[in-house]
């Protein structure tokens, strides 16, 4: 499906409206009040884990070390009824070994391109980037926009070059990184979260951050991005994923995410092909507390693998 721009403009900017930043605060202190208990818990923990995307994205990085995040993406643990996660993601020159050890899972391959972090590289160059990755074997990619033109105005560009990066996707999965740290205001979050939807496809996703900057995900943040994926699935019948990075370490936080998730999109949107978790550090913890539950009693924390948390 070929991405159509549709320039925004005054108008366009005015329709999306504005963001009730007080109302949005209120509403996600609830979620941190909600209680989960027994089977609801033990389910919501395991959706979680399904929902994790692994990452290393460190200049070390090496074909060893990915080998070690992927055979952890497979099997995160010993332990009965545990899901595999849903996504090892890596730099772009990582595809390749990523793609020869998970070669026969249903674990994906997710790429992080268009000069990640900063997005501060010629059109061509991240373009190329993109498709290198997914000739080597990537299923997703993770592009950052280019905030420096959203933040001077220029929101055709922003949506031309997100719709250039579509196109160079071919049959994978595109999250585009809105980097909510540097945008500021809830307004220009919902604001850029509109610009990326009407350019990309169903099954594509909105992500908030790249995990490098000072503030990562939050509920709130969360929380404005989820109102914009239902407010243009009902003008558009369009289902766009949604992706929170950064700063989700506990199994706590993580189901206070999905408590959002169900009470603002739905059960649909309660599976890894439409929310993702961008935290490596949160899937020992969640395999923490599924023993917990199913055992009664905490494992030592030793008795996990390690698991990178780069973002």
């Amino acid at each position: 499906m070929n991405a159509v721009r549709h320039p925004p403009g005054p108008s366009w900017l005015k329709s999306i409206g504005p963001v009730d930043a007080v109302g949005v605060e209120e509403r996600v202190a609830k979620y941190t009040t909600r209680s989960i208990k027994k089977a609801s818990k033990l389910w919501g923990l395991r959706c979680a884990v399904s929902m994790v995307d692994l990452t290393t994205l460190e200049g070390k990085d090496t074909p060893g070390k990915v080998a070690s995040l992927c055979q952890k993406a497979m099997r995160p643990h010993e332990g009965e009824g545990i899901p595999m996660v849903a996504a090892v993601c890596v730099y772009p020159s990582m595809v390749r070994h990523a793609r020869r050890y998970l070669r026969g899972s249903a674990v994906r391959i997710a790429s992080v391109a268009t000069a990640f972090p900063s997005g501060q590289a010629p059109l061509k160059t991240r373009l190329a980037e993109v498709r290198a990755a997914v000739a080597d074997g990537a299923d997703e990619i993770d592009m950052v926009i280019n905030r420096g033109a959203f933040l001077a105005g220029d929101h055709d560009r922003v949506q031309d070059e997100i719709a250039s990066v579509v196109e160079q996707c071919g049959p994978a999965t595109l999250k585009v990184i809105l980097e909510v740290s540097e945008l500021e205001t809830y307004d220009a979050i919902r604001c850029a979260s509109f610009l990326a939807m009407r350019v990309i496809r169903p099954g594509d996703f909105i992500k908030t951050s790249t995990g490098k900057t000072s503030l990562n995900a939050t509920l709130a943040n969360n929380q404005v991005m989820l109102d914009a994926i239902r407010d243009h699935y009902l003008a558009t019948g369009i289902a766009i994923g949604m992706k929170p990075a950064g700063g989700i370490r506990t199994a706590k936080q993580a189901l206070q995410f999905l408590i959002a998730v169900k009470e603002t999109l739905g059960d649909e949107w309660l599976t890894n092909t439409r929310y993702r978790f961008g935290a490596s550090a949160l899937l020992n913890d969640l395999i923490r507390q599924i023993e917990k539950e199913r055992e009664g009693r905490y494992q030592a924390p030793w008795t996990f693998s390690d698991a990178t948390d780069a973002y």
